[in-house]
């Protein structure tokens, strides 16, 4: 008989996404399933393979959109708020954070209303720039392409993206409102705050499904709540203290 070493196979206990990794990495048609005196038992095959990936790749989108993965197009009108329900009122606490920054700096808003016309633009593009970091960053866990506590440089790579494309966005936007409202120091404080609310998305993107996997929650469970949340508070925040200082050149 030959003998192969190093055979890829699973075992019976190996979580079903472990197993669709090692078929899609491999290119395998096929795996073996052994036990532990490697004695064949069973296999698996691609067409069983790729209705766990179907099942998995579900699961991870609808978990971003806080949408448990028991609700279907039929589910009835009570199911469905079951399942909704709880992560809109987890949504409306956040939300309230944000609220509370922007009341905190009522008084600067209120002499300079041109910040109000703003702020959602601010807090719009660092929630964009988060989603990009998140959805690559669960891409990586799922699949198996980031190790956790190996790849924490990766961290930095966000950091200089949130920098990078800050800084165009920022200028471009900055011109904007240079053109629209003629003051240069409002145009400063608008690139300041792009720049530092895309680097707390894209830093946020990346910590946050990082954190809930080795919490072992599962990373796709509603992220992007937490990161809008994030980006909505730290950038209203980041905004206004900014006009803040700024104010004596802005009235």
């Amino acid at each position: 008989a030959i003998m192969e070493d190093n055979i890829i196979a699973a075992y019976p206990e190996d979580p079903q996404e472990e197993v669709s990794i090692l078929v899609s990495k491999y290119d395998l048609t096929v795996i073996p399933v052994i036990n532990h005196n490697d004695d064949l038992i069973g296999i698996i095959t691609v067409d069983d393979i790729i209705d766990v990936i179907v099942e998995e790749h579900t699961e991870d989108l609808l978990g971003l959109g806080g949408v448990s993965k028991e609700e279907r197009v039929h589910s009835t009108l009570s199911e469905s708020i079951k399942k909704r329900l709880p992560w809109l009122l987890v949504n409306l606490a956040t939300a309230f954070l944000g609220s509370m920054v922007i009341a905190s700096f009522g008084n600067i808003i209120t002499q300079v209303v041109a910040l109000a016309a703003i702020m959602p633009i601010i807090a719009a593009l660092g929630g964009n720039s988060g989603s990009q970091s998140l959805a690559v960053v669960i891409r990586g866990i799922t699949l198996g392409e980031l190790k956790i506590k190996e790849d924490g440089r990766l961290l930095f790579k966000q950091i200089a993206l949130g920098l990078a494309n800050g800084l165009v966005i920022g200028s471009i936007a900055g011109g904007i409102m240079y053109l629209r409202y003629g003051n240069p120091y409002l145009s400063l404080i608008v690139l300041l705050a792009m720049i530092g609310n895309l680097i707390i998305g894209s830093f946020f993107g990346f910590l946050i499904p990082v954190i809930m996997k080795l919490l072992g929650v599962d990373p796709a469970l509603a992220s992007s709540i937490f990161l809008t949340a994030t980006t909505d508070v730290f950038g209203f925040f980041l905004f206004l203290l900014l006009a803040k200082i700024f104010l004596p050149f802005l009235i």
